[in-house]
């Protein structure tokens, strides 16, 4: 059994898979749009060009997806997605790619329990926490 994340992005979901390649190195697996639906009752003019499912892989995590209703206000409270990077440079690079034009929340830092942590709101409103070397793990 596993459990992934599906993000709806209400909009603006090729800007966000766009970003996170180039913030966390996260590969495309798969994109849709609706307008290649084959069930096109589902299809709105404003939903056309938009997507309908993506799969993206962030190290061995898999991540789905959408633009949803596109509604234009995508909400993401309640979670964060959590990245421990290969070492405290990688995770420095990660959160400051991250953090543009986002809202940082919790500086990257050496804590107690992880040689850097840090917390952010991505330019998208997804959370994020970021470390590296954590303690007994």
């Amino acid at each position: 059994m596993q459990a992934q994340p599906y993000l709806f992005f209400d909009g603006s979901c090729d800007e966000a898979l766009d970003f996170y390649a180039k913030a966390v190195g996260a590969r495309l697996g798969m994109k849709s749009y609706f307008r290649d639906s084959p069930d096109q009752s589902m299809v709105r003019p404003e939903t056309r060009d938009k997507v309908m499912h993506a799969m993206l892989r962030i190290g061995e995590t898999t991540i789905f997806a959408s633009d949803g209703h596109c509604g234009g206000a995508a909400s993401f409270e309640g979670f964060a997605i959590s990245l421990t990077a290969d070492s405290k440079a990688d995770a420095e690079r990660c959160f400051a790619a991250l953090a543009e034009g986002g809202t940082v929340q919790m500086k990257l830092a050496k804590t107690f329990f992880a040689g850097a942590f840090g917390m952010l709101k991505d330019k998208f409103g997804v959370g994020w926490i970021v470390l590296a070397e954590p303690m007994g793990g």
